[in-house]
């Protein structure tokens, strides 16, 4: 008998757990934003599974190479170890309707706003989307989040320039960092 479905929390990567440096592949480079630390210290002492899901279009574009991605997840995993953490998994879309790389110049379903990444990872994981968190810095975060069947943290620290309101777009909830993220999906999870 397979174990049941579980609820599990994906994270953006630039700008939301990572500082957002363009164009960074440089492990040494990467910081974890403010907040991050203690969210990653809480998901963990509540055992909730973390995953992180990535536009990594810098691929397509000829930015960086498909395999300066591994480093960067090394360095992810070494981040949320320090952290007491562990990502059960990274997730990256490599692809642009406009990249320059041929591979990878096209339209997917894991880029978001579209939900594949999110998707595949509850698939491979057991993952109940409904029971399950999104945290993202921008509005394509939220969409694919929701897309999903996830519900959706903003995080609001001025990453969002466009504010493209519509359906999906809307937050389920706005805070400031990563920390006020993870209380307040355990304030939402279990209130008092």
């Amino acid at each position: 008998m397979m174990p049941p479905a579980r609820p599990a929390v994906f994270i953006d990567k630039d700008g939301t757990l990572l500082h957002d440096v363009p164009w960074n592949v440089d492990p040494e480079r990467m910081r974890l934003t403010p907040g991050a630390f203690d969210a990653l210290r809480l998901f963990t002492s509540l055992d909730l599974p973390l995953f992180i899901i990535s536009n990594q279009s810098g691929v397509a574009l000829g930015k960086f190479s498909r395999e300066a991605l591994d480093p960067m997840e090394a360095r992810l995993r070494t981040l949320a170890a320090e952290a007491g953490a562990a990502f059960e998994g990274i997730y990256w879309c490599p692809h642009h309707p406009q990249g320059v790389v041929p591979e990878y110049a096209m339209q997917c379903d894991c880029r978001k706003p579209a939900p594949g990444l999110i998707m595949r990872a509850a698939r491979e994981h057991r993952i109940d989307l409904a029971r399950s968190w999104f945290i993202g810095d921008i509005l394509d975060d939220v969409e694919a989040g929701h897309r999903a069947g996830c519900r959706c943290v903003l995080i609001d620290n001025g990453n969002e320039t466009e504010w493209l309101r519509g359906e999906g777009r809307e937050p389920d909830i706005v805070v400031r960092d990563m920390h006020e993220a993870a209380l307040a999906i355990v304030n939402a999870e279990c209130p008092a």
